[in-house]
């Protein structure tokens, strides 16, 4: 087994969590394979072979495969709940970096565990210049916009009983506030994958507007009052 595989499935053991009915949940490991496929497509863009960006593959794919192992250890302990929890904050990733160092000091040498947990805190800032942490942040970022978003949105709402009004009011306040924007302008650091989160986030928008329509029934009410359509 190659140290990579090695350290793919320690990271698999640290993000999949016994629920209270004994059934497993799989989620933030599911998130965590599809991180990985972007990444992987990332570092094969035309904009990253121009930019001539020496990368360390290894290191990079080891930190994500730990990116979310504090938020598993956090919703483990039941300190928190998914709801509530900013996946890009320090702390979570800091926590993740612990457990990095108790994972793998047996499998890998030091100075790959030291890069792996820089390259972990600096993808959670907006300034860093390591190649590795900024094509992290933007496959983070990339999985928060578009429909991958709006499924773990709905899952965070659900785990806390929120239901479909309560997701719409949510997305309301991020429109209202620019959120979007904001994160598209100061968030992606390859413009290649700002123009894929744009076009995510314009079907996200669309799905969510039909949500809004059907759960205030808007179409109905156009249907009672335009009987000549129905």
């Amino acid at each position: 087994m190659t140290e990579q595989e090695i350290v793919r499935n320690l990271a698999k053991e640290s993000l999949i969590i016994s629920t209270p009915t004994s059934d497993h949940d799989d989620s933030l490991w599911d998130r965590n394979k599809r991180l990985v496929r972007n990444i992987e497509l990332i570092c094969q863009l035309p904009e990253m072979e121009r930019a001539g960006l020496q990368i360390n593959r290894f290191c990079l794919m080891g930190a994500t495969y730990f990116i979310d192992a504090g938020l598993a250890s956090y919703l483990r302990s039941g300190k928190t709940k998914f709801a509530g929890c900013n996946t890009n904050s320090r702390d979570l990733l800091l926590l993740s970096t612990k457990i990095v160092g108790q994972k793998l000091s047996t499998v890998i040498d030091k100075s790959k565990i030291n890069n792996i947990n820089t390259i972990i805190t600096e993808s959670g800032g907006d300034f860093t210049q390591r190649p590795e942490a900024m094509i992290l942040s933007d496959a983070r970022n990339l999985d928060d916009i578009g429909a991958a978003g709006i499924f773990n949105e709905f899952k965070r709402h659900v785990i806390a009983g929120k239901g479909v009004s309560e997701v719409l009011e949510s997305w309301k306040k991020k429109v209202d506030y620019r959120y979007w924007q904001s994160l598209l302008k100061r968030s992606f650091r390859f413009e290649a994958v700002r123009k894929l989160a744009e076009q995510r986030l314009s079907v996200a928008e669309h799905f969510m507007n039909q949500l809004r329509v059907e759960n205030t029934a808007d179409d109905i009410q156009e249907l009672s009052e335009n009987p000549a359509f129905v």
